[in-house]
């Protein structure tokens, strides 16, 4: 990678509670300076975002408390009207402790009139490794705040899961420290952080070093699409193949249109003979085959198929198996969850797995915990990668990786839609992309993609408004010349 793109992807990397405390264990010697620096970045955070106003910062009794009492001691020495509430006093002995003896401004009580009276609450109460319900008087407090920002995460959100432990008020803004955790990402986590904001601490490059996340933000920091170059030709594009049903022509048609739009060099639709006229009447630029999945899988320059969309269990009972058996590269979707119900060792040889909440329930039984595990654990036990859809979709690879995607839109939740990722997903594959990369890819132009199709439509589409897009979307999606095309087929 380059400088700027190596700088970008280290950026969008997320830091989980646990990373957090490793993080603080190496730092140990350096603590107070980095503590220090941490509540002045917030408060010139702060003071540019938010103009001169009543301020009530609110400490809890640890490390995040600590950053409260910095910060508002930077606030007050520029003229601000600060006040500080604990919930209790820092620990004894604590870092949090010798930041409080530093503070010699007011201190009111911890009420939710004292809340209310003010303009802006800062949230410095609990940190992003919360995992126990919110005590009432903190909801109260957070629940009379007129404007609340947060730092590191709103008070009762787990950092690690999005979940929130209580009624969290939501912010106006949430200061992310070092990078942003999971929780700023994932639902419902996300909805009560406002505006996330990261403020640098110019940690040592040694100790980030050490700290390998394995979980990023999804963006075009992660991956590199293959760009056009002058010798390209429809097989060095790659050949994106779909399994078409009897009853069902729609979706595998979207799967299909959606992969001719965003690049593949050629989309071929493998049918029953009686349902060929249908697929051919959807689309006449449609190459529609009705010869027999054995003899279709002959041509090796079929590698990458799309199995699901628009198939009844049965159907896919006849071709999933042949294409796992050869060895193909396979996206499986819609009726290969029905198929496999109950049994999700039957995706085993599969490639990329696209299901909804529901079609993963259906799989592997109702999510216990949380989600982000779930599919982490599910991506490693079939050995594929997982994407499992929402508004926050989650990308998980077999060795552990995760990106989380939040570039979407609410106008995507239309039947069809996950048809279009699937021949997106299959076009990346089939120019050469590993899997993880090309999903997380796939996933980020659909929701470019849809965005655009949404604002030219008022917020309201269905699926074929998205083909259009697709170019843009890819385009938008192209970050570094020198990066592109390097996954790319030969010959």
């Amino acid at each position: 990678m380059s400088c700027l793109s190596q700088q970008s992807f280290l950026s969008s990397a997320l830091l989980s509670p646990e990373e957090t405390r490793q993080m603080d264990q190496a730092m140990e010697a350096i603590l107070p300076m980095i503590m220090e620096r941490a509540g002045m970045m917030a408060a010139r955070l702060i003071r540019q975002h938010v103009k001169p106003c009543r301020v009530v910062v609110a400490c809890g009794p640890g490390n995040n408390g600590g950053d409260g009492y910095v910060l508002a001691r930077h606030l007050l020495s520029w003229g601000w009207p600060v006040r500080v509430a604990m919930t209790q006093p820092p620990v004894e002995g604590s870092l949090a402790q010798q930041m409080a003896a530093r503070w010699h401004g007011d201190v009111v009580d911890f009420t939710p009139q004292e809340a209310a009276r003010a303009e802006l609450v800062v949230d410095a109460v609990f940190g992003a490794g919360v995992n126990r319900p919110l005590p009432p008087l903190v909801e109260a407090f957070f629940a009379a705040a007129p404007r609340i920002i947060a730092i590191d995460v709103p008070s009762g959100l787990d950092g690690a899961t999005g979940s929130l432990m209580g009624q969290v008020a939501p912010c106006a803004k949430t200061i992310a420290l070092i990078r942003k955790r999971p929780g700023h990402l994932l639902l419902p986590g996300r909805s009560v952080c406002g505006e996330v904001l990261c403020a640098d601490l110019a940690i040592p490059e040694a100790i980030l070093a050490d700290t390998r996340s394995i979980m990023w933000e999804n963006g075009p920091a992660l991956w590199a699409l293959p760009q056009q170059e002058p010798l390209d030709h429809k097989y060095s594009r790659g050949v994106v193949s779909v399994c078409g049903g009897a009853e069902m022509p729609g979706a595998a048609f979207f799967a299909s249109e959606a992969a001719r739009h965003v690049g593949a060099g050629m989309v071929r639709l493998t049918v029953p003979e009686a349902a060929a006229m249908m697929y051919r009447l959807a689309s006449p630029a449609a190459i529609v085959d009705t010869q027999s999945l054995a003899a279709a899988l002959e041509d090796k320059r079929r590698h990458v198929w799309v199995c699901g969309p628009g198939l009844q269990p049965d159907e896919v009972g006849r071709t999933l198996p042949l294409l796992q058996k050869e060895g193909r590269q396979i996206v499986v979707d819609a009726g290969a969850f029905s198929w496999a119900a109950g049994n999700p060792g039957r995706l085993k040889g599969a490639t990329v797995m696209t299901p909804h909440m529901g079609e993963f329930a259906r799989l592997f039984g109702p999510i216990q915990g949380d989600r982000l595990q779930a599919a982490r654990h599910a991506a490693k036990q079939l050995n594929l990668v997982v994407v499992l859809k929402g508004a926050d979709s989650i990308i998980a690879a077999p060795d552990g990786r995760v990106a989380i995607n939040s570039h979407a839109t609410p106008a995507l939740a239309v039947a069809g839609a996950g048809d279009v990722l699937s021949g997106i997903i299959a076009t990346c594959l089939a120019a050469g992309m590993p899997a993880w990369e090309a999903a997380a890819a796939s996933v980020w132009v659909h929701g470019e993609a849809a965005r655009r199709a949404a604002a030219l439509k008022g917020g309201w589409i269905v699926p074929e408004d998205i083909f259009a897009q697709l170019g843009l979307a890819r385009q938008a999606a192209s970050h570094s010349p020198e990066d592109a095309g390097k996954w790319r087929i030969k010959g």
